[in-house]
């Protein structure tokens, strides 16, 4: 399969599966963008090993292994010539030269969530954000370019901000899957269980835990505020677009905490991540901490 088809592969992937990162991503230029595609469909086939499978089970660590083992082929020249994902990938870490110890990260993080483990602390909440999100962020910063040395630092913080609004948002679901990533420590401060915060049970400390968690998030996207200057200029947009959607969500949280543990997820209509996408290309890349 020629590479020109594998990278398109990925993009149709991206499209279809990248509700919130895609409006950012495809104000990338080329051959940038392709290479983000790629490493969305890659993470995309990683997290569907877990989704859904059994905690500890021996197939899913298997199936870890063995994609792991792939990707160090892709990485190595020698992958599947027939798989579009595989094939897209060695072109990119070639062209990009990506860390390997980067994308592995990520796999660490599928075996945490495989295992279903619970965080007592803050510090190991952090340590998890990092294998899941900030090793992300390093990747992305590596293909669109930087000429600052504090630009991974704040990459790192970018990625913790995004992984903890998405730790807030999906409560619900990874409650009700047996996953409980915010922290014991915090829970007891507030003299609250995770259950009694998946039934509401006391709309008022509730909501005053809640927004103590945003606050907690909002203050990484603060941190990493500098990045969005320190990547290649024609990049900008894009980090400028993802950022001011998560950082949107984060908002409908503080306004209505109670969001985390009803039905309907929390999310940003189509217009409107089209219309801040919009405002990325048009109006420029302004910093601030990713609202509107």
């Amino acid at each position: 399969m020629p590479v020109s088809d594998a990278l398109r592969h990925c993009g149709l992937v991206t499209r279809r599966c990248a509700r919130n990162f895609y409006y950012g991503l495809k104000l990338t230029p080329e051959p940038q963008r392709s290479a983000l595609f790629t490493l969305y469909a890659w993470m995309r086939q990683a997290d569907d090993l877990v989704d859904n499978a059994e905690p500890s089970s021996t197939q899913c660590l298997e199936r870890i292994d063995a994609f792991r083992a792939a990707t160090e082929r892709a990485l190595t020249g020698t992958g599947d010539d027939n798989d579009p994902l595989w094939i897209a990938l060695a072109d990119v870490a070639l062209r990009f030269e990506l860390q390997r110890d980067a994308l592995y990260l990520v796999l660490d993080g599928q075996i945490d969530d495989l295992a279903g483990r619970h965080y007592e602390t803050f510090e190991q909440v952090h340590e998890y954000c990092y294998r899941v999100a900030s090793s992300v962020g390093l990747l992305c910063i590596n293909i669109w370019g930087f000429d600052d040395p504090n630009a991974p630092a704040r990459a790192v913080d970018r990625g913790i901000a995004f992984q903890l609004t998405n730790m807030l948002r999906d409560y619900r679901e990874d409650y009700d899957a047996g996953r409980i990533y915010l922290p014991a420590e915090d829970f007891a401060q507030y003299g609250l269980t995770p259950k009694e915060l998946r039934d509401w049970s006391d709309p008022p400390r509730c909501a005053h835990f809640v927004r103590a968690q945003a606050a907690r998030a909002r203050s990484f996207y603060d941190r990493s505020a500098p990045l969005d200057q320190m990547i290649t200029p024609s990049c900008r947009p894009a980090l400028w677009a993802m950022t001011t959607i998560y950082g949107s969500l984060l908002k409908k949280i503080e306004d209505e905490p109670s969001q985390i543990i009803t039905r309907r997820r929390v999310r940003l209509g189509a217009w409107r991540k089209g219309l801040i996408a919009m405002r990325a290309k048009w109006f420029g890349h302004p910093t601030g901490n990713g609202s509107l």
